[in-house]
């Protein structure tokens, strides 16, 4: 392909992503089994779910809430929620695991902006932890990232998380790691991983529905 053909690449795929950008994508609805065998659904995040969010968070357990925030954060602000749940689907994604109508696991990437990397956290519900729904959310976040082009996820934890450590380096086999203070900055590839199948070859994440297969993965987070 000749240089001046480049351009007019990178504005296909721009055009494209403003077509995707904020339209729900419904095809990105599942049903998931936990590891205990409970049948949940997960789905993207849409601004309707602000008063869900909200009731999450509320029932999460102080350490559950310290792991994903840093500091003791007992309710999120009116811009908290709006960030956190209209996302364009696009540079910014979320995905939430219910039980009947209530959220008990949430999930997001976030692009760190004109790069192929994208931040990504997620939290489960206290009582719907250890049976792999952390993993599960990971798994499609990378399939969702690497379709827009993410080559890299980076996350940053506590340095006594083994919980949230354990979920990265079942999903990658290459999880390189940084320790600065208390805490560990993480980088991995949304691709690749031996471990959680390819998703650039299209396989099914481990634990995904139809897969047969549901991890058991420790932790405040997953």
């Amino acid at each position: 392909m000749s240089d001046d053909q480049h351009p007019k690449a990178r504005e296909a795929t721009a055009l494209r992503d403003d077509a995707r950008r904020w339209v729900y994508p419904a095809d990105q609805e599942f049903e998931l089994v936990t590891g205990t065998g409970a049948h949940l659904r997960m789905r993207p995040i849409r601004p309707a779910d602000a008063r869900r969010l909200v009731d999450f968070h509320a029932k999460l357990s102080s350490r559950s809430v310290y792991r994903r925030y840093f500091s003791f954060h007992p309710v999120l602000s009116d811009e908290e929620v709006a960030h956190l749940t209209q996302v364009d689907y696009v540079d910014r994604f979320g995905f939430v695991v219910l039980d009947d109508d209530r959220f008990v696991g949430v999930g997001r990437y976030d692009r760190i902006p004109e790069t192929d990397e994208a931040e990504v956290a997620f939290v489960v519900l206290d009582d719907f932890q250890q049976q792999g729904i952390g993993l599960s959310l990971l798994e499609h976040l990378a399939i969702v990232a690497a379709r827009q082009g993410i080559v890299t996820f980076t996350a940053e934890t506590q340095a006594d998380n083994r919980g949230m450590m354990g979920v990265f380096e079942v999903f990658s086999d290459h999880v390189s790691a940084r320790y600065e203070d208390e805490f560990i900055l993480v980088s991995f590839p949304v691709v690749g991983s031996s471990r959680s199948g390819d998703q650039s070859r299209g396989e099914q994440p481990r634990g995904a529905p139809g897969s047969g297969e549901t991890p058991p993965v420790g932790g405040a987070l997953c």
